[in-house]
């Protein structure tokens, strides 16, 4: 059989509006079009994908799986028609790279200087996405690659290990700390931690909450209000520490010091990809980065 993407499409669109009337606004159909690509589609299919109700529409469990699929062959068309048109128009092959806070612009521009070195026709191109839009991008064909620490890959997503990076902690000039150059974890039991993400719902946050544990105490943790910003400004102006991977020593101009943490700790840094996609660069990448 031949499955319709546009069909698709619209599976995904109601699913996502909970409502088949936001979907159509959303589609520019009808409601009637859209009821009738569904009722087509369910038919191709051979089994009922949505439940019709007066309380509105429910997903059924097959349903749910077909769209967990489509957004991936979405996505995989996508990325197969914009690579077409590059090749086509005689365009720079363009490696579209996604990066969550937790990765910095500095980190970024390490771990591509190898790949542009050796790959020179390669132009990379760098987007910082949170955590849920980075899946969201690649889902959908609008990034080749996704570097983050700890996000767990969505259903059709790979993820690869590109290395460990060493944890570092991160003080505000004037903190008790801040005179220090290296500190154990045991040490900060006390101290209030700035994070990025909710714990339960941040990979990463978990991560480093874990670290702690296993220093022996169980953190007390603040969600920063400073999001998208380089992680070692959250601990301006406060009396809080955080991790970060910068180097240590002066940062921000001076405003934060960053100290060594012994023993040494580590946070993994990923990359996530639609590993279908044919993507010169982004394989490129993968094989010449090196942490």
């Amino acid at each position: 059989m031949r499955l319709d993407l546009n069909k698709l499409e619209h599976l995904v669109a109601i699913a996502e509006e909970g409502s088949l009337t936001r979907a159509a606004a959303r589609l520019h159909l009808s409601q009637q079009a859209l009821s009738a690509s569904i009722r087509v589609l369910e038919r191709e299919v051979g089994v009922p994908l949505l439940e019709r109700g007066s309380a509105g529409i429910t997903v059924l469990p097959a349903g749910a799986a077909l769209i967990e699929d489509a957004r991936v062959l979405g996505g995989m068309a996508r990325s197969a028609v914009q690579r077409a048109r590059r090749i086509g128009r005689g365009e720079t092959e363009t490696l579209r790279i996604g990066h969550t806070p937790a990765v910095t612009g500095d980190e970024l521009v390490t771990l591509l200087a190898p790949v542009t070195e050796a790959n020179p026709g390669v132009v990379p191109e760098v987007h910082q996405r949170y955590p849920a839009e980075l899946t969201a991008a690649l889902l959908a064909g609008d990034l080749d690659i996704g570097l983050c620490r700890g996000v767990a890959p969505a259903h059709g997503l790979t993820r690869t290990t590109l290395g460990r990076q060493r944890l570092h902690l991160a003080v505000a000039q004037g903190h008790g700390l801040a005179d220090r150059s290296s500190v154990s974890l045991p040490e900060l039991a006390d101290e209030d931690f700035m994070v990025w993400g909710t714990p339960g719902r941040s990979d990463y946050t978990d991560l480093l909450i874990a670290h702690c544990r296993r220093a022996g105490f169980e953190p007390r943790v603040e969600r920063t209000d400073r999001q998208g910003t380089p992680p070692v400004t959250a601990v301006i102006g406060t009396r809080r520490v955080a991790f970060v991977t910068a180097s240590p020593g002066p940062a921000v101009g001076g405003k934060a010091q960053v100290l060594t943490l012994e023993p040494p700790v580590y946070a993994p840094l990923h990359a996530l990809y639609l590993p279908q996609t044919t993507c010169p660069g982004r394989d490129a990448f993968l094989a010449d980065v090196a942490l």
